[in-house]
């Protein structure tokens, strides 16, 4: 039989994971055993021939179900059913997909993209769109950055502080900051670091430093107390620039106060730096390139 599309798979594998926790992969074969899949379906890949399709939709439709909340991974790997996925199933008795999903806050910021800066997105997410192909490519790939930079995001805030100080340092070298040598940038001691978590050294002598500060907070925002405390930082180390990081986000006290003060500080948010993990290619790696090409007038027109 056809390889159910994503959406077709979303009920199915909340009905699987409400006997138990399941990996992605058990999920797989628990859906392909459902749908009776042979083995050349099982193995069938998609267009780009990197993946097995049965196993791409089963990805995307996890993907979906953790966005909307009925699905969640309280460890690496591990997909189990929530509270909201419980209800779902008795609410749905039919069919799950995207518009049900639709109405939970979380899903809705999910597919939610500016459109001051993508005005094709929020429409291709519409089951009746009728966006040409060129726009569909390129609002799912506005969709899957965002989806990439939640995860990397989320990933963040799971690790220790004492990574997250090394990896603003790694940032701000991936960022073209202390070029010069690998050595230019490092973590300050975890302890008694005076609030100055890293330094980048922007040329060999040392003349030109980048202080930084790094808070890795789950829901916490920063707030302006946080950014003073940074600015008397920079002052005993007599530090003219100053980078401050939060997987978090600052108060709007924060903001104002650093557009007032004459020192030279740029506050990163948790967004922000995710996004600039992606473009920095820091923790991810690309997956898949593709090519769009169009004619090429020159080659057909007349001598």
């Amino acid at each position: 039989m056809p390889i159910p599309d994503y959406q077709t798979l979303m009920r199915p594998m909340l009905e699987a994971l409400d006997m138990g926790p399941m990996s992605l992969r058990q999920l797989v074969d628990c859906l392909s055993d459902l749908y009776n899949l042979t083995e050349e379906e099982r193995k069938l890949l998609t267009p780009s021939k990197r993946s097995p399709l049965m196993y791409n939709r089963v990805a995307w439709a996890a993907t979906y179900l953790r966005k909307a909340g009925l699905v969640e991974s309280p460890k690496r790997g591990i997909n189990e059913l929530t509270a909201m996925g419980k209800k779902a199933l008795i609410e749905c008795p039919e069919k799950i997909d995207n518009r049900y999903l639709r109405q939970f806050e979380s899903f809705q910021q999910f597919q939610s993209i500016d459109r001051d800066t993508a005005p094709i997105a929020e429409e291709a997410v519409q089951p009746d769109s009728e966006l040409d192909p060129t726009e569909r490519l390129e609002a799912a790939h506005l969709e899957l950055q965002t989806s990439l930079a939640e995860d990397v995001l989320d990933l963040v805030k799971k690790q220790t502080p004492q990574f997250f100080e090394v990896l603003v340092v790694q940032m701000m070298q991936a960022m073209g900051y202390g070029g010069w040598s690998k050595d230019s940038g490092s973590a300050t001691q975890y302890t008694g670091d005076g609030g100055i978590d890293g330094i980048i050294n922007e040329d060999p002598l040392g003349l030109e430093t980048i202080y930084l500060q790094a808070k890795r907070y789950t829901d916490a925002v920063v707030g302006r107390p946080d950014i003073q405390a940074f600015v008397g930082a920079l002052e005993m180390n007599r530090a003219r620039k100053g980078v401050f990081i939060t997987t978090s986000r600052f108060s709007r006290d924060a903001l104002d106060y650093v557009s007032l003060i004459e020192k030279k500080v740029v506050l990163i948010d948790g967004k922000q730096l995710a996004e600039l993990m992606i473009k920095h290619n820091l923790g991810v790696s690309v997956k898949e390139t593709y090519q769009v090409k169009a004619i090429d007038s020159d080659y057909f027109a007349d001598d």
